[in-house]
């Protein structure tokens, strides 16, 4: 199990790669790369992401390890970046091995919702003209997690 905090981009192919290479034993492996999209207003120019060090990584760690259980996973991946990202850059990645397709489906479903909903990290859209918004959690992002 890897979790991975970081400011820095990160290679998406280079990371599935690696996860893959140490993958043995199963039967599929599962990955994601959520990509920074613009705002509904179409006028986002930066996303600032900021979290707690140490806390973020404890949160994530203890969800990764939940999905370990419940799906018995052989490995699990989770990167995510904090600090100025614009619309495009990658935000995050989450990648999961299984001797079985479903299991690494679902648990990558489950990460994901998660990650979107409640891991500890504020985002904050800022716009060209300078307006900055907190972004709210959103009722399809609560609704996807309680599937779960």
């Amino acid at each position: 199990m890897r979790i991975v905090v970081q400011e820095a981009p990160f290679d998406a192919g280079a990371e599935a790669d690696s996860f893959a290479a140490h993958a043995d034993q199963v039967g599929a492996i599962v990955t994601f790369t959520g990509v920074v999209r613009d705002s509904d207003a179409g006028n986002m120019q930066v996303m600032e992401i900021e979290h707690y060090p140490g806390m973020t990584e404890k949160a994530l760690t203890k969800i990764a390890e939940q999905a370990t259980d419940r799906w018995d996973l052989a490995d699990v991946l989770v990167i995510h970046r904090y600090g100025r990202l614009v619309p495009g850059d990658r935000i995050m990645m989450v990648a999961t091995a299984s001797r079985h397709r479903k299991a690494a489906f679902e648990a990558a479903e489950y990460l994901m919702d998660y990650l979107k909903s409640r891991a500890p990290f504020w985002k904050k859209e800022i716009a060209a003209s300078g307006q900055a918004d907190w972004v709210a959690a959103k009722d399809e992002d609560e609704d996807a997690l309680s599937r779960w």
